[in-house]
């Protein structure tokens, strides 16, 4: 019977174990702790003073000559929610500037401040209720005349979306003569709330809605 030969290991001539055990590089720092956003954009504010982010919600805003009749020049917000840093810039200067003001309501003004109005409501941990015209809540109501350029409209609100004691703050699109604006603070007097500001995206200032508003409180972001 043939013999099996014998198997001989030798230990290499060096102590060290070979490099490819070990890391070629040393591991990455660990990534760091992300603040939230609205911090960040706290610190984009300019040398100067100024909020960069304006100049883009501004340029974002589409103006339609002679809509809806000849002489009206109409502030078309469509394109600014085309732009979705400019829409998310809106809506974090709203919330900057709201969400350590202890805002329990936020009221949106129909139809327009239905787009603005919930998410600032979310992001500061308030409620949102609509402002609507005749006929279009189904509950019950109470309701508010205000004057247009020829006649009168109603603006209404359900009885019971807010307490006595509430602090409120009234959102749409564009400040311009003020009926409607004002029509929506009397609606949350009324009830018993606290207008703390009306807070529009944009202004004309040459139809002195704000007069109408009287010591009220108003902030626009740009002006038409």
């Amino acid at each position: 019977m043939p013999s099996i030969p014998s198997l001989t290991f030798h230990a290499p001539s060096s102590s060290r174990l070979p490099s490819f055990l070990f890391p070629l590089s040393p591991p990455p720092p660990p990534i760091p702790f992300l603040r939230p956003r609205f911090i960040s954009l706290k610190a984009m504010a300019l040398e100067d003073g100024k909020d960069h982010r304006l100049a883009r919600i501004s340029s974002s805003i589409r103006i339609i000559p002679d809509f809806p009749k000849p002489g009206i020049m109409f502030q078309d917000i469509t394109t600014l929610l085309l732009d979705h840093k400019a829409f998310r810039d809106t809506i974090d200067i709203f919330v900057e500037r709201y969400r350590e003001k202890n805002i329990s309501v936020v009221a949106g003004i129909e139809a327009r401040g239905f787009i603005f109005g919930p998410p600032i409501a979310l992001a500061i941990g308030a409620k949102f209720v609509p402002m609507r015209k005749p006929k279009k809540l189904p509950g019950e109501v109470i309701s508010e005349e205000y004057a247009l350029e020829y006649g009168t409209d109603k603006m209404e609100m359900h009885v019971g979306a807010v307490q006595s004691g509430d602090r409120a703050l009234v959102i749409d699109d564009l400040i311009a003569t003020g009926g409607t604006l004002c029509a929506a603070v009397r609606l949350l007097e009324r009830a018993g709330a606290d207008v703390v500001e009306c807070a529009c995206v944009i202004e004309l200032p040459e139809l002195k809605g704000r007069e109408k508003l009287g010591h009220r409180s108003v902030f626009v972001l740009v002006k038409g």
